[in-house]
């Protein structure tokens, strides 16, 4: 019986101009709503309460539920949005990149292996790989708030609850834990050692 719903389902997208790579992979919700020239490659799942708008491309094995996704937006492959998630037209959602309770502005760009919960993300900003939200704390979510044109480094920690005001930059690989103010530039790092001639023990 579900896979007779899912052949109406696939039909359905197939006859209002959904382009599908291998349609038999390809699972939707009753209630999902697609736009104009959508792509979507194998292996997608579409949960409930999905909106997808016009001239977005979802890539193979990614996973959405319960939420908007705007005109223009690229999506995957094994990328997660989660509920009430929303993108901004023209913003991208790269490989294993999961997104939970935030918005992620206009032209923005998450492209590598980050985790971004209960956060609201500016216009054409950029999230460095491996970036994740600290944003639970044991006992309550806290909020992120990331400003426009902000570029954050790969391999950082964003404690929350933070804001990083516009056109500021996180160096790779720290960990803020303090609000970043307008145009700075803020940083956390151990210093490098090295210790030269450095001989290693012999078993």
């Amino acid at each position: 019986m579900k896979d007779t719903n899912q052949k109406k389902l696939r039909n359905k997208f197939i006859i209002s101009g959904v382009k599908m790579i291998g349609p038999e992979t390809i699972f939707f919700s009753k209630d999902t709503k697609i736009g104009k020239n959508v792509t979507l490659e194998p292996y997608v799942v579409i949960g409930p309460k999905v909106k997808i708008g016009n001239n977005v491309i979802i890539k193979s094995f990614s996973h959405l539920e319960n939420c908007k996704i705007e005109n223009k937006v690229e999506i995957g492959p094994y990328a997660r949005i989660r509920p009430n998630t929303i993108l901004r037209e023209g913003s991208r959602v790269g490989n294993f990149v999961e997104i939970k309770k935030s918005i992620v502005g206009k032209k923005s760009k998450i492209n590598h292996l980050s985790y971004i919960g209960d956060t609201n993300i500016g216009k054409s900003v950029n999230i460095g790989a491996g970036t994740i939200t600290c944003n639970y704390d044991g006992i309550n979510k806290n909020k992120t708030k990331i400003k426009d044109e902000v570029f954050v480094g790969s391999n950082s920690s964003l404690v929350a609850p933070i804001t990083i005001d516009k056109e500021s930059i996180v160096g790779a690989g720290s960990v803020i834990t303090k609000n970043v103010k307008k145009k700075s530039l803020a940083i956390t790092r151990a210093p490098q050692l090295e210790i030269k001639n450095y001989k290693r023990k012999i078993k």
